[in-house]
């Protein structure tokens, strides 16, 4: 029992230094005086998104930015997707629509939609978002490119979902927002390692010069993390959480359509540099096996320094939690914490191993 209990509290000894890194990033982080706002191109792909369209483009053509477009690419959509687009297009100059009605084989349909839509953009600046979020303000577009800095050619920005009611939902923003602490506190520290496609801005030219997405084209995922991961380094790149940053987006309506998602994004996780995978694996492999040794150190000998360092790390945990909450108002249930801190951790590993082996997953089409 006694090894186990040492084990155990190496264990969660490398999860206290991790979330203790991250805690130091959250309060050492200032956000930096806003530059001039940018000329920017906002692009959202979408198939099928009618509904959520007819919600979305007003929000963003009422965004508060002295120039701008906003480009919706019609992914081969089968509902009224593109009669929308086209008669609201003729009655707003800020709004072009960009169409694709056949994909090449060799990439994934989103990455095509994306390319063509950077293509199409006027401006050097662009900025993304999915058919299925909100910005939170008309500041956003305004707030997200006044954090250009001369050598910056990339933005991280925070998406958290809505809150509606119900465990799932909980689960959905538990797993979101410890997501966003993870790429924020990291990128502070002066290592980004990925972003998030619902709120995400990079320059033109550096899609371009990179040849865009070729490097893992025939990855479903990875229009976003994958190609942060590619490029983004301490000296180009620039994380934002604040209220007005923020893009909010609809959570899964059932655990099949979740964890989809999630096996899409954790699968292109495995093409992450080398570093980066050995950083995130340390964490989530000393997180696994502080939860299975659990029982048995809690009736070891050590006993009372397995119940502190536990307590230790729940409380840092809350911390990160309500620093998030403090730069950008986005509030989560703390007693809901060690409980979803400890079920995350297996449904990490059951959700890990299938994406690790499953097949080509698809978007949507």
């Amino acid at each position: 029992m006694a090894v186990i209990a040492l084990v155990f509290l190496a264990a969660v000894g490398v999860q206290v230094v991790y979330l203790s890194l991250l805690l130091i990033a959250f309060f050492k982080n200032r956000q930096s005086a806003a530059g001039v706002p940018q000329p920017v191109s906002i692009i959202v792909c979408a198939h099928d998104e009618e509904e959520n369209l007819r919600e979305l483009v007003p929000l963003l053509l009422a965004q508060d930015h002295p120039e701008f477009e906003v480009i919706v690419v019609e992914d081969r959509c089968n509902d009224g997707t593109f009669d929308y687009l086209r008669e609201t297009s003729q009655q707003h100059n800020h709004l072009r629509l960009v169409r694709v009605q056949h994909k090449p084989d060799h990439i994934s349909g989103k990455k095509y939609a994306l390319t063509l839509g950077i293509k199409a953009a006027k401006y050097e600046h662009l900025l993304f978002t999915d058919a299925d979020c909100r910005p939170a303000s008309n500041q956003w577009a305004r707030v997200i490119t006044s954090s250009y800095q001369p050598a910056t050619e990339m933005v991280l920005g925070f998406s958290p979902y809505q809150k509606t009611s119900g465990w799932l939902n909980a689960f959905i923003r538990f797993e979101a927002l410890l997501t966003a602490i993870q790429y924020l506190g990291f990128a502070w520290l002066g290592n980004p390692y990925m972003g998030v496609g619902r709120n995400l801005s990079y320059k033109k030219s550096k899609f371009l010069s990179g040849k865009g997405f070729i490097s893992h084209q025939h990855v479903t995922g990875g229009d976003d993390d994958l190609f942060v991961n590619q490029y983004a380094k301490k000296s180009n790149t620039v994380a934002v959480a604040s209220a007005d940053s923020l893009v909010f987006s609809k959570s899964a309506s059932g655990w099949k359509q979740f964890l989809h998602q999630k096996r899409r994004h954790l699968a292109a996780g495995k093409y992450y540099r080398l570093g980066d995978k050995v950083l995130l694996g340390l964490f989530m492999l000393s997180w696994l096996a502080s939860c299975f040794m659990l029982v048995p150190a809690l009736f070891s000998t050590l006993m009372y320094y397995v119940a502190g360092v536990i307590l230790l790390r729940i409380l840092i945990l809350m911390l990160l939690f309500k620093a998030l909450a403090r730069k950008t108002g986005v509030h989560f249930e703390m007693w809901e914490v060690p409980v979803l801190d400890f079920i995350f951790a297996f449904y990490y590993l059951v959700t890990g191993l299938r994406a690790l082996v499953a097949k080509q997953l698809r978007w949507k089409n």
